[in-house]
């Protein structure tokens, strides 16, 4: 049953303000911008990357790589897991465990080790 998730240094909340959640990450807490488009911006803290996007908030998303996202969505669903927002042009799919994480599965090939 094991798929072997290995997690990004990511983690995306989404609001309605974007403008002013970047402002308070930016100002209050320090934090630096490194990327910047109309519908998200990225912000470094140290130890992950915080993105900030606008839109209806699911709470923090963290981010775990697989090798097959199908076999893994497929698993993780039967373990009962929920999807919660799919969107392969993103490419975005928020799962939400049976425990309330949300996390978005994103495919990346192994390679060696």
């Amino acid at each position: 049953m094991n798929i072997e998730a290995k997690s990004s240094r990511d983690v995306l909340i989404q609001c309605n303000d974007m403008n002013g959640a970047v402002s308070f990450y930016e100002k209050v807490l320090g934090l630096r911008v490194t990327s910047r488009s109309d519908t998200m911006v990225g912000l470094e803290t140290g130890s992950f990357c915080l993105y900030v996007e606008k839109g209806p908030s699911y709470g923090p998303v963290f981010e775990f790589y697989v090798s097959d996202l199908a076999t893994a969505k497929e698993k993780l669903v039967a373990a009962g897991c929920r999807v919660e927002n799919e969107d392969p042009s993103v490419p975005r799919c928020y799962v939400r465990d049976p425990f309330g994480l949300i996390f978005n599965l994103a495919e990346r090939k192994q390679t060696g080790q």
